[in-house]
């Protein structure tokens, strides 16, 4: 008698991989289940019992993104707004596929394929806490923690994204530029 098929963490991680590079490269119009399943040396049965369909997985590989952002947010929310900065640009840099599907709108002619509301409220989390502990401090500007949060986060998202996009000279050093920008960003909220 056969074994059944063991559809595991491991796999479902490596379809979500999977599909963030494929996406990434050849855009979510073109992918199939059956690319994604070759990728990730699986059957595409394994795609349907583990997510459902094309949609949902999808979704699933936003969420994920989401949820690693976030741990990697966390890790770094001890050493402070500038801790968190630097980790924001870390992680995109390693997580490059991932960050062009949750921010570069490719998968904006999937409507249902939108990420979780809560996956990504729970990214920011982090950044907005640490606002709300700078003010309290009296390190920050008092201005509604969302919008201080929203303006930081846009400030090293732009320059995130220009980095990952190839914008600029070859020659630009984007760890000098970002290291400026965050140093730039933490003078013009001062208190």
């Amino acid at each position: 008698m056969a074994r059944p098929v063991v559809h595991n963490d491991s796999l479902r991680q490596d379809l979500l991989a999977a599909t963030a590079d494929l996406v990434d490269r050849e855009g979510p119009a073109r992918v199939t289940l059956r690319d994604v399943a070759s990728a990730a040396q699986t059957s595409t049965s394994a795609v349907y019992s583990l997510f459902g369909g094309k949609s949902q997985l999808l979704t699933a590989v936003v969420d994920d993104g989401f949820r690693s952002f976030r741990d990697s947010q966390v890790a770094a929310a001890p050493g402070g707004l500038h801790a968190l900065g630097v980790a924001y640009r870390i992680w995109a840099l390693e997580h490059e596929a991932l960050y062009r599907l949750m921010f570069g709108g490719a998968l904006a002619a999937y409507a249902d394929c939108q990420p979780s509301p809560d996956a990504a409220a729970d990214a920011m989390a982090p950044l907005i806490e640490a606002v709300a502990s700078a003010q309290t401090a009296g390190t920050l500007l008092m201005a509604p923690v969302d919008v201080v949060a929203s303006a930081i986060w846009g400030q090293v998202h732009g320059l995130v994204s220009l980095e990952l996009a190839h914008v600029g000279s070859p020659a630009t050093d984007w760890a000098a530029v970002y290291a400026s920008a965050l140093d730039a960003v933490a003078r013009g909220w001062a208190a």
